[in-house]
This record gives C-alpha cells, structure tokens and sequence, in this order.
C-alpha cells in the first residue's frame, strides 16, 4: 500500500513521522512518499519536498511568492498522479493542502483509487469556519488531535475521529540528557530559552526584539532553539556578539532544563506547556498581513494553550504588542506566578490531550478505514 503524505511546516514533520512509524509497525509493507522534513525522511519515506521550501507566512508573503507557490501545487499534482498513491494524507497546512485535496477529489470522480484523509484538521475554527462545507464534500477521513475540534465540526454535521494529541506520546518517551547543561554552558544559572520561529521571516522579526530584552536579564543563561533547515550564519547575523547558545534541533532537551521561554506562536507553546515551562507567547508578522488576519480571526486567543484552556494560562504578545518593555513585564508576572501557570497545565491542558499512544490510534483509524490492504 502507498501512501503520499503532505506537512508544510516543523511540526507536521515530526507528527508525519510517527504516523509513519505507526504504521509501518502495523503495516510493515507500507511505502511512503512525503513533503516534509528530515523526520518523515528518516523513517525511511521518499522526501520530494522540503517544508523550509514552503514556509511562507501571511497573505503579503503568499501573495509575493505566488509563482512559486503554484508552480509547486501544479508539480505536486503531477507527482500524485505519477506516485498513484492508494492513500492522501495531508497534515495541517491548510492553504496548500486544502487546494491539493479539492483537486484529488475531482480527480477521483473518474478513477475512484485514492482515499483522502486529513490528519491534524486545519484551524478552520479560528477563521472563514465556512471551510468546513468543502472539507465535507472532499475529505473521506478526519482524525483531529485537539479535544475542542470533535464538537467544533459534530455542529457543523460532520463525524470526525478525535485521537488525543500525539506530542503526549513524545513526551513519554522523551529521555533526558542528564549532562545537557554543562555540555551546551548552560549549569550554575536559570535559563531563558527563547523560540523565534521555524520561518526566516518570524525570526528576523521576534528574535532581534527578544534579545534585546534578555539583555536586560543578566541573571540567567540564555539558548535559542535553532533548526537544522536555517543555516547558522542567519542566527549569527543576529545574534551578533551577544551572549547566548545556539542549539539546533533539540528543543525537548532545551524545554526539559529551562525556567523560562518566550516562544513563537504555534506548537512549541503547547510543548512548553507539556514540560511545565511557564512561558510567554509571542507573535510578529507583516503589518500587512497581521491587519487582514485581525479582521477575520475570530478567536481570543492564538496559543493553543489558553485555547484549549478556555483561559488566558499565559500571555500574550502580539504584533505591536511584542516589545522589549513587555517582554520583560510579563517575564516579572509569570515569575511570580508560576505556580499557578504549572497547576493550569496539568488541569486545563495537559488533562485534556488523551491518554497516549495518539499516533498508533491515528495509524489504526487510517489502516481500519483502508481496509482490504
């Protein structure tokens, strides 16, 4: 059986792999063609595209890289038809992958092959919920990881599989590296770990800001969590002289030994929040952009932890927001609080995010649904 799978960012990079992992263990003949990362490579999928090469953020930004952006729909089109997958499946990345599955979907009304299968569901709850009609009429499967979304799209008629979020199955078998601190100078201190972004264009505008407030923190160590798919002169050209450890891909290790972390939009946040990181979340795009999203998101919050919290757990600083002064206010605040941060997490997040094994209950749901393979 063949599967094509398709993640846009980091995140569903790692998420894609041990979906992969999951299924190769329940369906060992399995093949698997991928854009993705390094992670969904290493579980032996062919890698066709890497997602530092789709990384463009907000509507100013698509609408510049608009010829690049279609050209690389139109060539994965093509490779979709040439691969002849029994199986799409497409993660998050909404933008990209919504288009490809409208597209298979046609596709399929004259050879009836391919099943497409969402995994991650876009966040279609935050903004335009009217998506949700198309995702109906072209996704055969939904496994959704965030507990809100099975009720979110039960409203809307639609029966999606909620199979509890697979960062808890990371976390368990997370192994900590009792000589991390000393080996990266990070021992005799508390340590602020600062998370810019997965996207060039979100660190050139968060961690210049972020390191002039640390600057202002004498008293801890500070590491920024890199990514192999950014070169290390780009951090360096920010960085400059200042003091801090640039660690590429080992963000587990960094939130296992961290007191603090002011952390990009996305994810990571909800990692922090996993390993009882008080942490603040940050956010700063084009103006452009930020302006059109302002007018059409229609949430409170954007950090999946105050999300699934119903609560603001931790704060947050965005677009204008985002400034050294506040920066350093509201590291004062989660200092002082941090307890209470900690208890919301194990009873408003972390409880709520099922009990383990998400990747193998997704894999099962995909195979199950397959069936005969």
């Amino acid at each position: 059986m063949k599967f094509y799978i398709i993640a846009g960012e980091a995140s569903g990079d790692l998420h894609g792999s041990n979906l992969i992992a999951s299924i190769k263990t329940q369906y060992p003949a399995a093949q698997f063609r991928v854009w993705g990362g390094n992670k969904m490579k290493g579980q032996g999928a062919t890698l066709v595209k890497h997602y530092k090469d789709l990384a463009f953020m907000g509507f100013a930004e698509v609408a510049k890289n608009i010829k690049t952006i279609l050209g690389n729909i139109a060539f994965c089109k093509r490779d979709i038809k040439e691969y002849n997958p029994d199986a799409l499946i497409f993660i998050d990345y909404p933008g990209f992958n919504l288009r490809i599955a409208k597209w298979a979907h046609h596709f399929n009304t004259k050879r009836h092959e391919m099943k497409i299968i969402y995994y991650i569901s876009p966040q279609i709850w935050a903004w335009n919920t009217k998506r949700v009609y198309k995702i109906k009429k072209i996704v055969d499967l939904m496994i959704t990881i965030i507990p809100f979304e099975k009720k979110f799209y039960a409203d809307y008629g639609m029966d999606v599989i909620y199979s509890g979020h697979p960062l808890i199955d990371v976390y368990h078998k997370f192994k900590a590296d009792d000589n991390f601190k000393v080996s990266n100078g990070l021992e005799n201190k508390p340590v602020l770990l600062l998370m810019p972004g997965s996207r060039k264009q979100e660190i050139k505008k968060m961690l210049p800001i972020m390191l002039e407030a640390s600057q202002k923190l004498p008293s801890y160590k500070l590491a920024i969590a890199a990514l192999n798919s950014i070169e290390k002169s780009f951090y360096k050209n920010i960085i400059q002289n200042k003091s801090v450890s640039l660690i590429f891909e080992n963000n587990y290790q960094l939130l296992n030994i961290c007191d603090l972390a002011w952390i990009s939009s996305g994810t990571a946040s909800l990692e922090a929040a996993i390993f009882n990181v008080p942490h603040i979340v940050c956010y700063k795009g084009n103006e452009i952009s930020y302006q059109i999203a302002k007018r059409l998101v229609k949430i409170k919050f954007i950090s999946l932890v105050n999300l699934i919290a119903n609560q603001e757990v931790v704060p947050e600083l965005i677009q204008d927001q985002l400034t050294p002064k506040n920066l350093l206010l509201h590291t004062e605040n989660i200092i002082k609080d941090s307890q209470r941060i900690k208890n919301l997490y194990n009873h408003q997040v972390v409880s709520k995010l099922g009990d383990g094994n998400a990747s193998h209950k997704a894999a099962q749901t995909i195979l199950d649904f397959l069936k005969p393979y």
